[in-house]
């Protein structure tokens, strides 16, 4: 059975909620608004996200300023060379006074898990998250452990300085549903944070806004979005078209559709509306699909980046045709193929 749309009771719920949050959290990552909702778009979605950029300019700032608007529990990794994967999952601890193994449970058993320089990290390491990210549970000397819901991890990554450093291989890229960069602020922006952090640390004064009750009970209105056959068929010629795109070597894997599909629903519901548009998925399309992609030798030679690529399919794949008008079962079919093309 079809689970009926979200109600505006519950709609205007979860817009107040992530306006609040939006709010306080640019209240310490200014003049990047379009990040931080992209960030809390992904958060409803369920998903994951990787923040990558120079060192300096706020990644794990707005991480942080994340976790610090929602009252859960937060697990923070410095990611490091030798770090084990028994660092993140947890360890089994032997009591004497009991002569029982007792699970001491690791950073990932938390609502927000912030990885700082994840890249920094061996792949044995990185390879301990995959479980985690995928299934929302951790397995320690072959017993399953459940992490808790909300689990949101955020990553941070230097793109620039690469020594000592391993790449993130495919299968943990896959993992994330969106990268984002956090580019340097503007002028203004970046006077105000001068003028803002010259005597305090504003994330010091932040107050959580939510709880992680309340943000789980956010994720499942956000899935309730009605997406229209002709939408999730846009989504699907998309991420399709990567796979047949002469300048990649590796095209975007089904798992991109179900999370691109997510994401616009994440954006849709901090927009305030109960169904999906073209729009959404536009929008987001560069931010979950460019990560996943591989360029072939001619597009790495030629300087051309996967967010080109996903750029040019944007404009090249049509878009679904226009819906009939809404009824009182489809409640949102009106709008689904959208006028607007996102540039």
């Amino acid at each position: 059975m079809l689970q009926s749309v979200p109600s505006s009771d519950e709609l205007s719920d979860l817009v107040a909620t992530t306006d609040r949050m939006r709010t306080a959290i640019e209240h310490v990552v200014t003049g990047r608004p379009e990040l931080v909702r992209t960030t809390l778009a992904v958060l409803l979605a369920e998903g994951h996200l990787l923040l990558e950029d120079v060192p300096g300019v706020g990644k794990t700032t707005l991480a942080k300023a994340l976790a610090r608007t929602i009252d859960c529990s937060v697990g923070r990794v410095q990611f490091t060379p030798d770090l084990m994967p028994s660092d993140l999952t947890g360890v089994n601890i032997f009591r004497t006074q009991t002569n029982e193994f007792e699970f001491r449970p690791g950073p990932v058993f938390a609502h927000v898990v912030i990885g700082d320089e994840i890249n920094r990290a061996s792949p044995k390491t990185q390879s301990a998250l995959l479980e985690c990210m995928q299934e929302g549970q951790a397995t320690v000397d072959g017993r399953t452990y459940r992490l808790p819901r909300p689990f949101f991890v955020v990553a941070t990554q230097n793109p620039v300085e690469m020594e000592g450093t391993y790449p993130l291989p495919e299968a943990q890229r896959d993992r994330f549903m969106a990268r984002l960069t956090v580019g340097y602020p503007s002028v203004e922006s970046e006077l105000d944070m001068l003028d803002l952090q010259e005597s305090s640390d504003p994330l010091a004064g932040l107050q959580a806004v939510t709880d992680a009750a309340h943000v789980a009970r956010l994720i499942d209105v956000t899935r309730r979005l009605y997406a229209s056959p002709a939408v999730k068929r846009y989504v699907v010629d998309l991420v399709g078209a990567t796979r047949n795109e002469p300048g990649l070597r590796l095209g975007a894997s089904p798992r991109a559709a179900i999370q691109l599909l997510r994401a616009a629903k994440g954006i849709a519901a901090i927009d305030g509306r109960d169904h999906v548009l073209p729009d959404d998925v536009q929008q987001l399309a560069a931010s979950v699909l460019a990560h996943r992609l591989l360029p072939s030798t001619e597009s790495r030679l030629s300087g051309r980046s996967t967010e080109s690529i996903v750029a040019s399919l944007v404009e090249s794949v049509p878009l679904p045709a226009a819906g009939p008008a809404p009824t009182a079962a489809t409640t949102a079919t009106a709008g689904v193929a959208g006028t607007r093309r996102a540039i």
